[in-house]
């Protein structure tokens, strides 16, 4: 039995022609020169700005978010229960 195939991919050459390599004194040279370098991504930094923006934006929410801080360290914190119960019942019929 015989099979042709026709329009196949025909084999590229054999042997691929190399690129020339630097001498090996240049490439010592230059590793000795490298060192440990890090970079971050822009939106890393961007996040990091945002948040540093966001901070110094609303004085008036550092303030409170401060006072409930310091009302709950020393137990003088009293939530609203009836507001806390109101956010549950709507967390929990938005779910379902």
């Amino acid at each position: 039995m015989t099979v042709k195939i026709y329009g196949g991919p025909q084999p590229g050459p054999i042997n691929e022609p190399k690129k020339a390599e630097a001498p090996r004194a240049a490439k010592q040279a230059d590793k000795a020169q490298m060192k440990d370098h890090v970079d971050f991504s822009s939106v890393l930094q961007d996040v990091s700005k945002a948040k540093a923006t966001a901070a110094a934006a609303d004085p008036e929410r550092t303030e409170k978010v401060q006072a409930l801080k310091e009302q709950i360290a020393d137990g003088s914190y009293q939530p609203d229960l009836q507001k806390v119960a109101a956010s549950l019942l709507r967390f929990l019929v938005e779910e379902r």
